[in-house]
């Protein structure tokens, strides 16, 4: 699967969240892009990016219940009606819409009834209207919160929480949490510091042993059910 990263920060060169995002990065098939960096938007490039994605992510923090002004001029460039849906084609059915979006306040701040007066679902509307017009799958919202008052364990799980959402397959079910982490405990381990490497290759005996134990489970229970059909 190849995802795009299109990233929207004014001032991207000051901002700690968005260079950690972007130090999470997993290496495999990730195109990333900084939207503002561009001077000249060269739109029959972003097009074609746009085609050979499978998953495309915007990623931006919110700006007055909206994304920062760069999005939608590049919005208003590269999104022709002629390319989205004007000659009945559809470039971009089926492919995957997902916004990262980061906020200054808690997420208790844009529940119904909270202080923000909206929920993270009613501000990017506009978004998911694109994906829906696009014929695209519109993704859950990965919203983070307050990243300044992150503790270490916390920052650690959001990588984790990050690469998932850019590489997982969707839906995010168990079966393919599973699946992912069955495929990236090993370079993550890997990745560690070489005192801490036995201690995750535990994690990873650990897991192996909870996913047979799963397994089984599943078995028991469809035996079960069969026999309850009969």
């Amino acid at each position: 699967m190849n995802t795009l990263v299109l990233v929207s920060h004014p001032q991207i060169a000051d901002s700690g969240t968005q260079e950690f995002l972007k130090a999470s990065l997993p290496a495999e098939n990730i195109s990333w892009e900084h939207i503002e960096s561009q001077t000249v938007l060269d739109v029959a490039y972003e097009q074609a990016q746009l085609r050979q994605a499978d998953r495309i992510i915007l990623q931006f923090p919110l700006y007055w219940y909206a994304a920062p002004a760069g999005l939608k001029q590049w919005e208003d460039t590269v999104l022709t009606r002629s390319f989205v849906y004007g000659d009945h084609r559809y470039p971009l059915a089926g492919k995957e819409l997902g916004v990262v979006v980061t906020t200054g306040m808690p997420a208790e701040a844009f529940q119904r009834g909270g202080a923000e007066g909206l929920t993270l679902d009613a501000a990017l509307a506009p978004l998911a209207a694109v994906a829906q017009r696009a014929k695209m799958t519109w993704l859950p919202t990965f919203a983070i919160h307050q990243f300044s008052y992150l503790d270490e364990p916390a920052k650690l799980r959001l990588v984790i929480a990050y690469q998932r959402y850019l590489t997982q397959q969707q839906p995010d079910s168990l079966k393919n949490r599973q699946a992912w982490f069955s495929d990236h405990l090993a370079t993550m381990i890997a990745q560690l510091a070489e005192q801490d490497q036995s201690t995750g290759r535990l994690i990873e005996e650990a897991f192996k042993q909870k996913q047979t134990d799963l397994e089984t489970l599943q078995d028991t229970l469809a035996m079960i059910k069969e026999q309850e059909d009969d």
